[in-house]
């Protein structure tokens, strides 16, 4: 019986990591850590990862064809990204549990859009950022870490999505005139 009670008194009082499922909690804005850094992989097949945009702001977005309000953003972020340069920001589109045809006639349909596109097709990176509405977006600074996060999309939230990019580009991309981008 005193084996018992002190088992269960030592399950009440040891901390919840013990008791976790072996995932990891999902980025957030001020953490202060990394998000996962592989995203998957692009339409060739080449895998996409966070490090490789690191000195530039980069948006990750997640979506599905299926998604309305999902096919509404992609076009406005892509528009975004052509604006400020894509030497200073990144609009990297991760679908979300799609099939392979799904995924391409989406980039087909929206063949206009350069946004690095990347295929999940069984949610794992969609898990570790605990996406659980789509369109999701993570705005991460050009040090790799999230800035800010957004779940959905209106089009009343957009002048605040593009004053935080802003607020995250340098003072000479955001001070070179227009027509004036370097792309690399």
């Amino acid at each position: 019986m005193t084996k018992r009670w002190l088992l269960l008194a030592c399950l009440a009082l040891c901390p919840t990591p013990l008791l976790a499922t072996g995932t990891e909690l999902p980025p957030s804005p001020g953490v202060g850590d990394l998000p996962p850094q592989h995203l998957g992989n692009d339409r060739a097949g080449d895998p996409i990862d966070l490090a490789n945009y690191r000195g530039k702001v980069a948006i990750v977005t997640f979506w599905a064809s299926w998604c309305g309000y999902c096919r509404k953003e992609l076009p406005v972020l892509d528009h975004f990204q052509d604006v400020v340069g894509r030497d200073a920001l990144e609009v990297i589109a991760v679908n979300d549990r799609e099939s392979r045809s799904e995924f391409l006639g989406m980039i087909r349909a929206n063949r206009k859009l350069e946004l690095t596109w990347v295929y999940d097709p069984n949610g794992r990176t969609s898990d570790q950022y605990g996406i659980d509405t789509l369109p999701h977006m993570f705005i991460l600074g050009p040090d790799g870490k999230v800035a800010f996060a957004h779940d959905g999309y209106s089009q009343t939230d957009l002048p605040g999505i593009i004053e935080q990019v802003l607020s995250l580009l340098p003072d000479a991309v955001k001070n070179r005139p227009a027509g004036t981008v370097t792309s690399y």
